[in-house]
């Protein structure tokens, strides 16, 4: 069976519209029409219904859903496998959350290196909710994320926490911050909720931003205050660019990894999350099973 035909029943799945599917796939209406049937004649069912109020899975196609998301997956891991073959034995693809890539990059991928001299590495840093969608595709192996989504067949467990400081380059007093000098911090919907209850006088502003470097270039531009990770708050102190806020506590935010449930056991997968677990500086803590609330 043609991976196309899965892809474009899974787009079509998420669109409910021919048409919206044909756009998003760069294709012909006719196209999809086409491979739509290809893969009701493979099946030996309807997958659709088309009318006036659009277009809707049959019972056959909705209880296809999740043996479509396993196939598109498995073939990209076998794609990749193939793809990559060579000197090393094994490849991963990981992602990771963008400010976590920035603080521990660097000695993570040195460790990894250290422990899995077999395996090839690649690695890109990015939000929780395209890592999210990247591993139930199959696109990525591993990710390091902030949001779990908890989708079918993927499995997260908390490995630590980083920790997000308030800064002010005015003076030490949360007093001196206000809505025109003050830059919130989106890291994840948790850190939202916290962010709320700890200032809620500073919940909307002129400027935002999810990434740690780009506040921490606003800051250094043009002044006032934010949240930045506990390593850059540091930094700024030593440095005097910044003053830390005593008045005000550190908010933490949970540092997950997730990994297929098939895999969540291989020897290299754990490899690769004890050295970031390590890094984190994080004890043991139970795996988190699907289902279970966010933290």
């Amino acid at each position: 069976m043609q991976i196309e035909l899965i892809e474009t029943y899974l787009d079509l799945m998420e669109t409910r519209s021919f048409n919206r599917t044909a756009e998003r796939m760069n294709l012909r209406q006719s196209t999809i029409s086409h491979r739509v049937k290809a893969l009701e004649a493979a099946l030996g069912r309807s997958l659709f219904t088309r009318n006036k109020g659009g277009t809707a899975p049959t019972p056959a196609g909705l209880r296809f859903l999740d043996h479509a998301r396993a196939l598109q997956r498995q073939w990209h891991e076998a794609a990749r496998t193939v793809e990559s073959a060579g000197a090393y034995e094994h490849a991963m693809r990981i992602g990771v959350q963008q400010d976590v890539a920035e603080e521990f990059a660097g000695p993570w991928l040195k460790a990894i290196r250290a422990d899995l001299p077999g395996t090839s590495i690649y690695i890109e840093a990015d939000y929780s909710n395209q890592m999210n969608r990247d591993l139930a595709s199959g696109d990525l192996d591993l990710a390091i994320l902030y949001t779990p989504h908890f989708l079918p067949d993927l499995h997260y467990e908390r490995i630590g926490e980083m920790t997000y400081v308030l800064v002010s380059t005015l003076s030490p007093s949360v007093e001196d911050l206000n809505r025109d000098n003050y830059i919130s911090a989106s890291y994840s919907p948790a850190f939202d909720r916290m962010h709320r209850l700890a200032l809620p006088q500073l919940a909307t502003t002129a400027l935002s931003s999810g990434q740690n470097v780009t506040i921490s270039g606003l800051l250094k531009s043009l002044g006032g205050g934010a949240f930045v990770t506990k390593a850059t708050a540091d930094e700024f102190h030593r440095a005097g660019i910044a003053f830390i806020v005593e008045d005000v506590a550190p908010i933490p935010q949970t540092v997950y990894a997730a990994t297929g449930v098939r895999t969540r056991h291989a020897h290299q997968h754990r490899r690769v999350i004890a050295a970031m677990k390590a890094l984190l500086g994080a004890g043991t803590p139970e795996p988190q099973e699907p289902g279970l609330p966010e933290i």
